[in-house]
C-alpha cells in the first residue's frame, strides 16, 4: 500500500492525514457521484492510500457497500488473487451457494510459475471469471451503490484487472464505481502515448496527487512540536512529500534545530532512497548520478555531457517522488539521494562522469572542481589551482561554488605542511556560511577544531556556524563561550565576536547591551587596524539607533560610509550601503531605495545565502509601496524558496511575504504567513520580526472582517516592545492601525490618545512622510466616528496628496476608500462612488487584488443603498432592519457577545438571539464574523491598513 498512510515516527502526535488534501478529495466525491470513477497517481509516500481511506469512509456513511483490495507486488503473477479478496467482501447470502470455479474461474489454486511469467489460461475460464465478478456487482448494486476502492492498482494481476474494467463498463449507470490508486511501474506517464494498463476505464477523472505546499506541510507539523524552522528544512528535503518529511522529522528534536547539528539520514529514508531508485531503468540511474555530481545540474547540461534521454529520465525521477524540477534545474528530494547514487558508483565510474561533465560545464570555476573530483589523489597543484578557482567564484558572489572549492582543495592536499589545509577548510566553512550550506560547514568546522588549528583559526569557523543560526543567535550560547575562550585578549578576533553578540541582542531586545556589544566590536577593530570590521561596527550601532527611534542613526552611518566599502565577503546586508537603502526605504525615498537595492541584487544575484535574502525582502517592501504588487509577489517568492532550501531562519522572510500577500495576493495567505513567522520569530526569540509580523497580522485579521482580533493582535506590540527599544516610529507603523482600528470599534477617546501621543512622540522628526499620512488617516477615521464628517474629508484629502508625492499609490486608494466610506455614512452617494470607483482603478492598475476586491464590495454597497456603523445600517429593497436590531447589529459587529448585547440594552439573552436570527435572514448572511464584514466594509475592513 501506499506508505504515506501511516508511516512510523518517533515524535508527540500522529497528523491528520488528509491535511492539504480537500481540493482532491471533493473533486473524486464529485466525480463518483455523478458515477464515473477516478485514478489518483503519484509516487509513493505522497498520500494516495490516506485519499482512498477518506473517500470509502465517506461512502460508508453514506450506506454504499465498499469493497478493498491492494495489489502487491509479490502476488502479480497470481491469476484473479485481487478478485478473490473483492469477492470475500461480498455479502454471504450470494456467495454461499456459489462454486469456488464460479466466483474466481479458477477450480483450485494454480501455483506461480517458477520464470515468474503468467499462467496460460484459457478464453473460457477468462469470460467466466469476468462474467462471475460482473453478475455479483450487478445484484449488489440492485440494493444500493457499490464503491471499488484499488490501492497500489500496478501490481494487481492482470485477470483482476480486466474483471474489474469489464464490470465498471457494464454497470457504471447502475452506481458501480471505483476509486484506483497506483504508479507507473513501467515509465508509463499519462499522456505518454495512452493509458496505464491498469487504469479501471479509459475516461476515468485522472488525478495526479500533488506535493504538500509549505503551509500544509506545516500545519501537518503543528502537533509534532518541531521548530519551524525545521518544518520549513523538512519542506525543502521532502519536496512536500508526506511521509517522506515524517520519516526525516524523525531525525530531529525540538532540541536540535536544523542550523546547528546537521541530522543524520534516518534508515528508513535511505530504505525509501535505494527502493525507488531500483525501480528506474540502468540509463536513468547513470542520469540521476551525473545529475548528482554537477552543481547546477540542468537537462539541458546533462544531454551535452552524454545524456540524450536525460529530459524522459528526469521524468521517471520525478514521477518516482525522487527529484523535483525548479526553474529548469534539478533538486533531488531529499538531497540525499545525490549521496546514495554517489556512494553507490565506483570511483573510476564517478571520475568518468566527471570528466564528461568537465567538459561541458559553462564556467571555469565548475571545471575546475570536476576535473579535480576525477582525480582523487594528494595533488598540491591542483590543491592551489582549486583555491584560485575558489577565490574567483567568491569575487562573483557564488559562495557555495567557492565553498565546495576550498573544501575539495583541503581534501586534495597533501598532509603537509597541514596549515595550508587548515586555512582551506576554515575559508570553506566561512564561504559556506555564506552560501547556506548548513552540512559543508558543519564538517569543515569539525575537522578543523579536531586538528591542531590556531586560535583564530579555531574562532573563525565558530562564527561561520554563528552566521548560519541567521535569527537565532539567542540558541547559540555553547558556540559563543567557546570562541570567546579561544579569542581571549586578541582584539582582531574579539571584534568580530562582540560584533555577532550586539546582533544577537539587538534581535532579544536588548539595545543597550547590542550597543554596548557594538561600541567594544568599534574598539577591537581599531585596536587591530581592521576597518573593514571598523565600517561593519559602525553600521550595527547605526542599526541600533535607527530601530530605537534615535536621530544619531545617520551620523553613525555617515562616518561608516567615508570608510572604504568593505569586499563582498557575502555579508553585504551588514555593510553600510545596505543599510543606508533600508534607511532610504523608512524614510520614504522609495526611488533611491529601489535603485540601489536593484544594484546590490545585481551584485549577488548568484549567491544563495543570507545576503541574497536581505536584498529580495526589502525590494518586494518598496515594490509593496511603491504599488508594483506583483513585482513584490516574485520578490518575496524567491526570498522564502532561499531561505527554506539554505535553512535560514523563516520568521523575517515569511513577514515580507504576508506583505506581498495582502497587496497583491490573498489575505488568507498573508494571515497563514504571519502566523508561521510568528510562531518562527518566537521560537528563535527575536522580538525584532515578533513586532513586525504582529503588526501585519494584525492589519490583515482586520482586513478579513475580524477588527477586535486586529486590534488585539496590534496591542501586543505594546507589551512586546515595552523595555526593547521597539520604538521608532519610521521602523513599525503600527499605533496608526491601531487608532483606526479602535475607531472603527467605537473607542474613540482612546484612539485619539495613541494618535496624539505617537504624535507627541514624534514631533517635527517625520513631518512630510508616510507615518504623518497614516496618523492623519487615524484621526480622520476618529472624527468620522464622532459625526465629524467634514473635518474627516479634510484630513483623508490631505494624507492622500502626501501619499501621492511620495509615490505611495495603495495607500492614496486606501485613503479614497476611507473618504468614500465617510461619505457613504452622510448619505452622500455621488462623491462616494466617486472615491470608490478612483480607488478601485488604483488599485486594478497595480494589481493589487485584495484590495480592489474591496473597493468593488464598496462600490456595490453603495449601489444597494447600504450605510455604515450606528447611524441606520442600510436597506435593500428586501432588508430594512428596525431601530432596535440595527442598535443590536452594531454591537456584535463590534464584537460584543449576546450577553454584552443584552445587558447593554436592557434586554434578555433570548431576545437578543430572535433579533440576530431575523437580522441574518434580512442581510443574507449566516454568522457574526459576515455582519462584521458588512458592517465595516466587507472583506477589507475600514480599520485596515496597508503595512510599510
Amino acid at each position: 500500500m501506499d506508505v504515506g498512510a501511516a508511516p512510523s515516527v518517533a515524535l508527540k502526535a500522529t497528523p491528520p492525514s488528509l491535511v492539504g488534501r480537500s481540493a482532491p478529495v471533493a473533486s473524486v466525491e464529485t466525480c463518483i457521484a455523478a458515477n464515473g470513477s477516478a485514478i489518483l497517481t503519484g509516487p509513493s509516500g505522497i498520500g494516495k492510500t490516506a485519499l482512498l481511506e477518506a473517500v470509502g469512509a465517506a461512502a460508508a456513511a453514506r450506506g454504499e457497500l465498499v469493497l478493498r483490495v491492494a495489489g502487491t507486488e509479490t502476488e502479480r503473477w497470481v491469476p484473479c488473487s485481487g478478485l478473490a479478496e473483492l469477492l470475500d467482501q461480498l455479502p454471504g447470502t450470494l456467495t454461499a451457494q456459489l462454486p469456488r470455479e464460479e466466483l474466481s474461474g479458477l477450480p483450485a489454486p494454480h501455483p506461480t510459475p517458477s520464470d515468474g511469467r503468467p499462467l496460460d489460461r484459457s478464453p473460457l475460464d477468462h469470460a467466466a471469471c469476468r462474467l462471475a465478478f460482473r453478475g455479483l456487482l450487478a445484484r449488489c448494486a440492485e440494493e444500493r451503490p457499490v464503491l471499488l476502492l484499488i490501492d497500489d492498482a500496478q501490481w494487481l494481476d492482470t485477470e483482476s484487472v480486466h474483471a474489474i474494467r469489464y464490470a465498471l463498463r457494464r454497470l457504471a449507470s447502475r452506481g458501480v464505481r471505483a476509486v484506483v490508486a497506483g504508479g507507473w511501474p513501467d515509465g508509463l506517464a499519462a499522456g505518454e502515448g495512452g493509458s496505464a494498463p491498469w487504469m479501471p476505464v479509459p475516461d476515468a477523472l485522472h488525478l495526479p496527487v500533488p506535493p504538500l505546499g509549505p503551509d500544509e506541510l506545516a500545519e501537518m507539523f503543528d502537533s509534532y512540536g518541531l521548530p519551524v524552522r525545521v518544518v520549513n528544512t523538512l519542506h525543502s528535503d521532502s519536496g512536500g512529500n508526506p511521509y517522506l518529511a515524517l520519516a526525516l522529522a524523525g531525525a530531529f528534536t525540538d532540541r536540535i534545530p536544523r542550523h546547528w547539528r546537521p541530522a543524520p539520514l534516518p534508515q528508513r529514508v535511505h530504505a525509501v532512497i535505494v527502493e525507488r531508485l531500483a525501480r528506474l531503468s540502468e540509463q536513468a540511474r547513470e542520469t540521476l548520478l551525473m545529475a548528482a555530481l554537477a552543481i547546477r545540474p540542468t537537462a539541458d547540461l546533462l544531454r551535452r555531457a552524454g545524456r540524450t534521454e536525460a529530459a524522459r529520465d528526469i521524468g521517471q525521477a520525478a514521477d518516482l517522488g525522487l527529484l523535483i524540477t525548479e526553474g529548469g534545474g534539478v533538486r533531488f528530494t531529499p538531497p540525499a539521494v545525490g549521496t546514495v547514487l554517489a556512494e553507490s558508483a565506483g570511483a573510476a565510474h564517478l571520475a568518468r562522469a566527471h570528466r564528461a561533465l568537465a567538459a561541458v560545464v559553462p564556467d571555469a570555476a565548475g571545471r575546475a572542481r570536476h576535473r579535480a573530483l576525477a582525480d582523487s589523489g594528494p595533488n598540491a597543484e591542483l590543491a592551489h589551482s582549486l583555491v584560485t578557482a575558489a577565490e574567483q567564484a567568491v569575487r562573483q558572489g557564488s559562495h557555495r561554488m567557492a565553498a565546495e572549492l576550498y573544501l575539495l582543495a583541503a581534501d586534495r592536499s597533501p598532509a603537509e605542511p597541514a596549515t595550508e589545509r587548515l586555512e582551506w577548510l576554515v575559508a570553506a566553512a566561512e564561504t559556506g556560511a555564506n552560501g547556506g550550506l548548513p552540512d559543508l560547514v558543519h564538517r569543515a568546522a569539525e575537522a578543523v577544531l579536531a586538528s591542531d588549528a590556531s586560535r583564530a583559526q579555531r574562532v573563525r569557523v565558530r562564527l561561520a556556524v554563528l552566521d548560519l543560526s541567521g535569527q537565532g543567535l539567542a540558541e547559540m550560547g555553547e558556540v559563543f563561550a567557546a570562541a570567546l575562550v579561544d579569542a581571549d585578549g586578541d582584539p582582531a578576533l574579539l571584534g568580530p565576536l562582540r560584533l555577532r553578540m550586539a546582533l544577537g541582542a539587538l534581535l532579544n531586545g536588548a539595545p543597550e547591551r547590542a550597543e554596548h556589544e557594538a561600541n567594544g566590536a568599534l574598539t577591537h577593530a581599531r585596536e587591530a587596524g581592521d576597518t573593514a570590521l571598523e565600517v561593519k561596527a559602525l553600521t550595527v550601532r547605526a542599526n541600533i539607533a535607527l530601530i530605537e527611534g534615535r536621530d544619531d542613526y545617520g551620523t553613525d552611518l555617515r562616518r561608516a560610509r567615508r570608510l572604504p566599502e568593505p569586499p563582498l565577503d557575502g555579508q553585504l546586508h551588514t555593510t553600510p550601503r545596505y543599510l543606508a537603502a533600508y534607511c532610504a526605504i523608512f524614510e520614504d525615498r522609495l526611488t533611491e531605495a529601489r535603485e540601489e537595492l536593484l544594484r546590490m541584487l545585481a551584485l549577488v544575484e548568484r549567491g544563495s545565502g543570507e545576503e541574497v535574502v536581505h536584498v529580495l525582502r526589502n525590494l518586494s517592501e518598496v515594490s509593496v509601496r511603491t504599488g508594483r504588487c506583483r513585482e513584490a509577489l516574485d520578490f518575496a517568492d524567491r526570498a522564502m524558496r532561499i531561505t527554506e532550501e539554505a535553512a535560514l531562519s523563516p520568521g523575517p522572510a515569511w513577514y515580507h511575504g504576508a506583505l506581498a500577500e495582502l497587496s497583491g495576493g490573498s489575505i488568507r495567505r498573508a494571515i497563514a504567513l504571519a502566523e508561521r513567522g510568528l510562531r518562527a520569530s518566537e521560537q528563535e526569540n527575536d522580538l525584532i520580526f515578533q513586532s513586525r509580523l504582529l503588526h501585519v497580522l494584525g492589519i490583515a485579521r482586520m482586513r478579513g472582517g475580524d477588527v477586535r482580533a486586529g486590534v488585539d493582535t496590534l496591542w501586543r506590540i505594546e507589551g512586546l516592545g515595552e523595555g526593547h527599544g521597539l520604538r521608532s516610529p519610521m521602523v513599525l507603523r503600527w499605533r496608526g492601525d491601531l487608532a483606526h482600528g479602535l475607531a472603527v470599534l467605537g473607542d474613540t477617546d482612546l484612539a485619539d490618545e495613541v494618535v496624539r501621543g505617537t504624535r507627541a512622540a514624534v514631533g517635527d522628526r517625520i513631518r512630510g512622510v508616510g507615518v504623518t499620512g497614516r496618523l492623519d488617516r487615524a484621526e480622520a477615521a476618529i472624527l468620522a466616528a464622532r459625526g465629524e464628517h467634514d473635518g474627516a474629508v479634510a484630513l483623508l484629502r490631505q494624507a492622500a496628496m502626501l501619499f501621492g508625492r511620495l509615490g505611495q499609490p495603495l495607500e492614496v486608494g486606501h485613503c479614497l476608500l476611507e473618504q468614500a466610506r465617510v461619505e457613504r455614512r452622510r448619505r452622500r452617494g455621488g462623491p462616494a462612488r466617486k472615491a470608490a470607483a478612483e480607488a478601485l482603478e488604483i488599485f486594478l492598475r497595480c494589481g493589487a487584488r485584495p484590495w480592489a476586491e474591496h473597493a468593488r464590495h464598496r462600490l456595490a454597497r453603495l449601489d444597494m443603498g447600504l450605510q455604515d456603523g450606528p447611524a441606520p445600517l442600510g436597506a435593500t429593497a428586501h432588508a430594512t432592519l428596525t431601530e432596535g436590531e440595527q442598535r443590536i447589529a452594531v454591537l456584535v459587529g463590534q464584537g460584543a457577545t449576546n450577553q454584552q448585547v443584552a445587558n447593554r440594552l436592557f434586554l434578555s439573552v433570548k431576545t437578543v438571539e430572535a433579533s440576530l436570527t431575523r437580522i441574518y435572514r434580512k442581510l443574507g448572511i449566516r454568522s457574526r464574523v459576515q455582519l462584521g464584514s458588512l458592517l465595516h466594509g466587507g472583506l477589507d475592513g475600514p480599520g485596515a491598513s496597508l503595512p510599510s
